[in-house]
């Protein structure tokens, strides 16, 4: 495992919110941190939607993580993930765009 920290552009591809939780899902199975910039650069409300501070709150809470710029409309986010913790967890969602992809990378996890 390595400790480097990867730095992922978010304007790459379609430019959404799936950079993002691909890059947690992939921090959490192997503890790598990452640092993403430019996100959602591509849409026309760019940066971190409500929905994806879930996301990150969520990852950070099953794995303890060390997080910056977590706010809404944050364009830059650092994810150093600790070790996913077994648990009962609970989050709430308010959007149609994460349900399936938390349940993939929750359980791909652990």
């Amino acid at each position: 495992m390595t400790t480097e920290l990867l730095i992922i552009d978010g304007s790459h591809g379609e430019g959404g919110g799936q950079i993002l939780r691909s890059s947690l899902a992939l921090a959490l199975a192997t503890g790598r941190p990452f640092r993403v910039v430019k996100i959602r650069a591509g849409r026309a409300k760019p940066g971190l939607l409500r929905q994806h501070l879930t996301a990150v709150k969520a990852a950070a809470e099953v794995s303890g993580a060390d997080v910056t710029g977590a706010e809404l409309g944050s364009r830059e986010l650092t994810f150093i993930p600790g070790p996913v913790r077994a648990g009962s967890y609970t989050f709430p969602i308010g959007s149609a765009g994460l349900p399936c992809s938390a349940a993939v990378w929750t359980i791909g996890a652990s």
